[in-house]
């Protein structure tokens, strides 16, 4: 499923067709805040049902808010400079995740962290994709 929908983002062009590529980034933030919430959820159990469902929801709703943030900037930031292949587009896409994710704790120092982080690892991960970067080796069977 993972690789379905990291398929579903690359597969479109940066700077092009921003709504496709926002559904794809909040598919993608949802089913990682969807993991992360069933973690929670087992690690640390709800008193009640309710609470459960409610810690769920945050989890995964902040998730696929920072997973829409990412793709909308980075690809209104593509268009506006004219630049679609540029690594400063997916700085400037998670920086806005980061700061979505301090507004949603209420503190400036995650805000600012977030920024500072999200922003380094999706410049990074578009880097490697550019320069055809090898995370793991291929096996030698």
């Amino acid at each position: 499923m993972a690789r379905t929908l990291l398929h579903r983002y690359w597969d479109i062009p940066d700077g092009t067709e921003c709504h496709r590529k926002a559904y794809a980034s909040t598919s993608i933030g949802g089913a990682v805040g969807l993991v992360a919430s069933a973690y929670s959820v087992a690690l640390k159990p709800p008193d009640s049902f309710l609470e459960g469902v409610a810690r769920t929801g945050r989890h995964t709703f902040t998730a696929a808010a920072i997973g829409a943030i990412f793709g909308i900037t980075s690809c209104v930031s593509a268009q506006v400079r004219e630049k679609p292949d540029d690594p400063l587009n997916y700085f400037i896409g998670g920086c806005a995740g980061g700061l979505t994710l301090g507004a949603r704790t209420h503190s400036y120092g995650i805000g600012a962290a977030a920024c500072a982080y999200m922003g380094m690892m999706a410049a990074l991960i578009k880097m490697g994709q550019l320069e055809d970067w090898k995370v793991f080796a291929e096996p030698k069977v």
